[in-house]
Parts: structure tokens; sequence; C-alpha cells
């Protein structure tokens, strides 16, 4: 009998089941990813810690003049990568829903076995989309202050909410990086969690993230601006807040996870 040609091709694994989730899912969400913050908050205080130690390394980096506009993009844009930066903290959430050892040490164990590769091709997708997010960040400003005296760092403040471009600025810088911000909750909220939790390649983990804010735009939207007012509240003073809150939405992410897909 004659063998037709592509029959050796698998077909595309199909995406889990997934829940219907509303607002009580998102309290329930962070009241738990609280509940493991405060079981490893003295571990993992220096990781929290890491995200103000960036933000001061992007201050010196960009404060000469010609690399001053990108530090509030720069800023802004890392929080596209913490998905990628949260894994260790749906590995340990992990452990400690299965009541097995989550020490700090733990917080490596996703780059060093299964979930190494599919990991890496996510964070490689996160990466293009800050390297975009920068370019067009970079564009809005040659668009609004291009043609005037370049920002520097004494006139920063004044410039941006004293004069019309400035607040040109502010005003298409947000609506620029909306899409970003969209497109990062979207395909990061169930893909990281997933190829931590289960062994599946990047392709379906995506897939299945993109099914679950289909189903749930409201839930997922609404877990965005939790989140969005969660980072807002840890810069101030100084980012410091960050080590709390960054450690309590990473947990807090695995939990939503873990009621949005059916494992």
């Amino acid at each position: 009998m004659a063998t037709h040609p592509h029959s050796f091709i698998a077909p595309a694994p199909a995406i889990p089941e997934i829940r219907e989730i509303g607002t009580a899912d998102l309290r329930w969400a962070l009241a738990e990813g609280w509940k493991d913050f405060l079981a490893k908050r003295g571990d993992l205080i220096v990781i929290g810690l890491l995200y103000p130690i960036v933000c001061l390394v992007a201050a010196v980096v960009t404060y000469n003049a010609p690399l001053l506009p990108l530090f509030f993009p720069l800023v802004a844009g890392l929080s596209i990568l913490g998905p990628a930066a949260a894994s260790g903290f749906y590995e340990l959430a992990r452990r400690r829903e299965e009541g097995r050892d989550s020490s700090w040490w733990h917080f490596l164990d996703p780059l060093n076995g299964r979930s190494r590769l599919p990991l890496a091709i996510l964070t490689a997708g996160l990466a293009a989309l800050m390297v975009g997010w920068l370019a067009t960040a970079y564009a809005v400003y040659d668009l609004t202050f291009g043609a005037t005296a370049p920002l520097r760092i004494g006139d920063v403040a004044g410039r941006l909410f004293t004069t019309q471009e400035g607040w040109t600025l502010i005003l298409l810088g947000n609506l620029a990086g909306a899409p970003f911000a969209i497109a990062t909750l979207v395909f990061a909220l169930v893909a990281f969690p997933m190829v931590v939790d289960q062994p599946v390649d990047a392709g379906l983990a995506l897939r299945t993230s993109l099914a679950a804010a289909r189903r749930n735009p409201r839930a997922v939207f609404g877990w965005g601006a939790r989140v969005a007012g969660l980072l807002v509240l840890g810069l101030i003073p100084l980012a410091i807040g960050l080590a709390v809150v960054l450690p309590w939405l990473g947990y807090a992410t695995w939990h939503l996870y873990t009621r949005l897909v059916v494992r």
C-alpha cells in the first residue's frame, strides 16, 4: 500500500482546556501569591532588589545627553522581560504547591532542566519586543524633540511637563507603548508558567496563552491593570518597593495560571 507523502508529519498538539475566570479569581491569585511571598520573603528579598539595581545602572548608562531620552523607556521596558525573570518564582510556587522542598536554590531550576529551551525561545521573543519598544520610543522622542535642543539632566522635568512638546511626548509615548504592553501580557501570562510546569514547547505555550486571553479578555486585562498599578506603587520610593512587588506578582501569576489552564 502506498504511503501518503505527508503521513509522517505529526499533528500539532491540542492546547489544554481553558477555564473561564472572573474578578474573584484575580483576587484569589494575589492572595495566594502573597502567602507564598510571606513564606519565602527572607530568601528572595535580594532577588526582588535586582530591579532597583538595574534601574540605577540604566540611569548611569543613559546619563549622557545622547542616551538620556532612553532612560524612561528603558526602565518601563524592563517590565517586558518580567515574565522571563519570574520563571524562578513559578518553579518555587509549583514546588510549594506539591509539598516539595522549595529552598531558594531551586529558583534556578528552570534554567537547568527541560524548561531551558522553551524558556530561551520565549525570552528571545520578549527581548525582540523590548528592542522594538526602545526603537519606537526613540522615534517618538525624535518626532517631538528632534527639531529642538536635546533634553538634558537639569531640564527634563521642566520640558516634559511645561511644554507642548513634552505633553505630546507623554501622550504619544503611552499610546505607542500600549501595544507592546498588551502583547507582553497576552503572550506571556500563561506561556512562561506553562513551560515551567509541563514538558511543552514554546509554540504550544504561546497558543495556550493566546487562547486564555481570547476566552477571558476582561479578566486578563483586569490582571494587567492590577500588575501595572502594583508596579507603579513599587517604584515609590526609588524602586525599593519592587523588592516586594516583583516576587509577589511572580507567585500570583503562577496561581492565576493554575486557574486559567486545566493541567
